[in-house]
């Protein structure tokens, strides 16, 4: 990166200090560079051994991890030299006049990230609070501060230059045979891939129409009939989303609330019997090598389940629904359930914090993004009210880390989707 950023001088800093050690590699290459040229000369003075250590310094230089780290690393001080002015710049400084430390750096597809040692007295909260006029020192679109989860001492800074969200996604990376494996959902706001892993988790999708909810749900369905060894049961409120693997599904519900009960009843039948096995085997869960596979039960459309029929039918299946979400994944049952009318009274939150992973795609309110999140979310900045109706599959995903991260999802044409369905009914032997 370039370093012609102005940098003024804040109060008695050792500036002079801070460009010594800033270029100390490069003095010392320097330095050892003169010696060897003077040993050359000292040597044969016509030359000869200055030619010979030329020599070997060239077949030095031709070897590939040589020059490797030597690129890496003297490009890595040029950039924590360039930072570290950008700090000066920005007065990003502890009140005894200490700079963070540069101790790494690397690129992203977005850009660029560093890690920072945080002097006594400065934390990550206060390095974010000069995020924007980074940004505008280093004409950046953004600049995003994290703080070390693990050591309150170290900040990581994504440096934006570009939004990977706005570009194609790359294509789906067709799974293993195991579910057990994790799941390519797809690219962060960095760039970098995301996976999730479903044993053992629920998910809960939401988003408004055309905000590429059925696409996401059936990136998991995919994942799911791939593997041989998982059983799968669909429900489809509309009957038309989830058809194309209703070759692959031991079940398969549309719009009938009789069905639907009847079926959720023979899951939590099926559970139980699980917990059975697991009790005599003493066993607190289910094993990759276990006497029985996962059980994956995806819904789309949950309005429809939620509010149909008769009230007791309502009840009957809300109530078999929660009992399937909450005590089931220990015993392998997997629910992935998809609305595209996110409300408390589609969602409510006794059920919805049994998921413990939650994607809010675009939503038309903050409310609808909080009834998927979580209450406070929307609050907090990670509101799908607020991300860009013209890009699809874009959403805040709430599952391993502590807070919400925003992700876009693979895409799958009608007619790729079409040619997965044949490939696992090929592999389930249905073909």
């Amino acid at each position: 990166m370039p370093e012609r950023h102005h940098v003024r001088t804040l109060g008695p800093y050792p500036r002079m200090a801070l460009v010594v050690r800033g270029w100390g590699l490069e003095a010392a290459l320097a330095s050892a560079l003169f010696a060897l040229w003077r040993v050359g000369v000292a040597l044969d003075g016509n030359g000869l051994g200055v030619l010979l250590l030329g020599l070997l310094g060239i077949t030095v230089w031709r070897s590939n991890p040589v020059r490797s780290w030597l690129a890496g690393t003297l490009g890595r001080r040029a950039t924590s030299r360039w930072f570290t002015r950008v700090l000066i710049a920005c007065e990003v400084i502890s009140r005894r006049g200490s700079l963070p430390r540069v101790e790494g750096s690397e690129r992203i597809p977005a850009g660029r990230r560093i890690r920072l040692r945080l002097p006594p007295g400065l934390s990550a909260e206060k390095i974010e609070e000069a995020a924007e006029p980074m940004a505008a020192t280093i004409g950046a679109r953004e600049v995003r501060v994290l703080r070390d989860p693990a050591n309150a001492s170290l900040a990581h800074l994504s440096l934006i230059f570009h939004d990977p969200l706005s570009d194609a996604v790359p294509p789906w990376p067709v799974p293993a045979e195991s579910l057990w494996e994790p799941i390519s959902l797809g690219i962060d706001e960095d760039g970098n891939p995301v996976s999730v892993g479903l044993p053992e988790r629920n998910l809960l999708l939401g988003g408004e129409p055309g905000a590429g909810k059925s696409v996401a749900l059936s990136l998991f369905i995919a994942a799911a009939a791939l593997d041989p060894a998982v059983t799968l049961t669909l429900m489809d409120g509309k009957q038309v989303e989830l058809a194309p693997w209703t070759g692959v599904a031991e079940h398969f519900v549309g719009p009938d609330m009789g069905e639907a009960i009847e079926v959720l009843k023979d899951l939590c039948a099926q559970m139980d019997r699980r917990y059975s096995v697991l009790l005599d085997q003493g066993l607190r869960k289910i094993e990759s090598d276990g006497d029985f596979g996962l059980h994956v039960v995806a819904i789309d459309e949950l309005a429809f389940y939620m509010r149909s029929g008769t009230k007791d039918e309502r009840t009957e299946l809300s109530e078999r629904l929660r009992d399937l979400i909450s005590r089931g994944r220990a015993a392998g049952m997997i629910v992935i359930a998809a609305t595209q009318k996110p409300s408390n009274d589609i969602v409510p939150t006794f059920v919805r914090d049994l998921f413990s992973f939650r994607m809010a795609l675009r939503c038309t309110t903050p409310e609808a993004s909080d009834t998927i999140l979580g209450q406070g979310w929307a609050k907090e900045g990670y509101s799908a009210s607020t991300l860009e109706p013209t890009i699809r599959g874009v959403g805040w995903l709430l599952a391993e880390g502590a807070v919400p991260v925003k992700i876009r999802t693979h895409h799958l044409e009608d007619g790729s989707i079409a040619d997965l369905a044949r490939r696992a009914e090929t592999r389930r032997g249905r073909r």
